[in-house]
């Protein structure tokens, strides 16, 4: 059974455990002071003056085929950006296949370690790889159809793949358990139950019915599996 609570042990991060030394550190900051006076003011002017002169991360390529370049044309026509679409249809690919490699990492974790009383079974995340794995290949349909390369990095995707790096890093380690990587799984959750939705309205502004009523269908099986880390946490916790 995989354990659901922190251990006691020898934890030195502290400087409690170590009164005599903590005394030396704290005099050392007088004998080796920061090299420059001031506060943070230097580095966030630099900040400032890279976010002004930077490009931005990426773009939407044009459409690759005549079909798609008629449609962009139409929404255009419309007063939407044809762009914002297709990036978020990129980005809800790419955390897809993400999210397909973390429940897939999740169930290395249950393998090793073992569930615990109210926790996941085995079917229980092999049901979620499957259904993140068919959002994917729907979302590579979608953007195909619309005359999209379903293999381009988009702006968002590239910043959905920075910002979940560290999610993946936790389900990997292995010191880490289950229910810890359930944590994992719950920021990536939430992160994709408010994309999914988002890409279902973007769609109807976009006057995608069909599309939209695919994206409320992921949506709903999104919002179960929500509900289920959610309740597998709080059964870790005796809650």
């Amino acid at each position: 059974m995989s354990n659901t609570h922190a251990e006691l042990g020898m934890n030195r991060t502290g400087i409690a455990t170590s009164p005599l030394l903590t005394k030396d550190m704290i005099k050392g900051t007088s004998e080796f002071p920061p090299p420059t006076l001031g506060d943070e003011r230097a580095i966030s002017d630099e900040r400032v003056s890279y976010a002004r002169g930077s490009e931005p991360v990426g773009s939407v390529p044009p459409p690759v085929t005549g079909k798609g370049m008629v449609k962009s044309a139409g929404t255009a026509l419309k007063g939407e950006s044809p762009t914002q679409l297709i990036d978020k249809l990129g980005e809800r690919l790419a955390f897809e296949r993400t999210g397909t490699r973390l429940y897939e990492a999740l169930l290395s974790k249950h393998d090793a370690l073992g569930s615990f009383d109210g926790g996941p079974s085995r079917a229980d995340i092999q049901e979620i790889i499957a259904e993140e794995h068919s959002h994917f290949a729907l979302l590579g349909d979608v953007l195909a159809e619309l005359g999209a390369d379903p293999t381009v990095m988009t702006p968002s995707a590239d910043l959905q793949a920075t910002m979940s790096k560290g999610l993946l890093d936790v389900m990997t380690d292995p010191r880490t358990t289950l229910p810890q990587c359930l944590e994992a799984a719950l920021v990536a959750e939430l992160a994709d139950n408010d994309c999914w939705q988002a890409l279902q309205e973007l769609a109807m502004n976009a006057g995608q019915q069909q599309l939209a009523a695919a994206f409320a269908a992921a949506l709903a099986a999104e919002e179960k599996h929500l509900l289920n880390v959610r309740g597998w946490i709080a059964a870790s916790q005796g809650r």
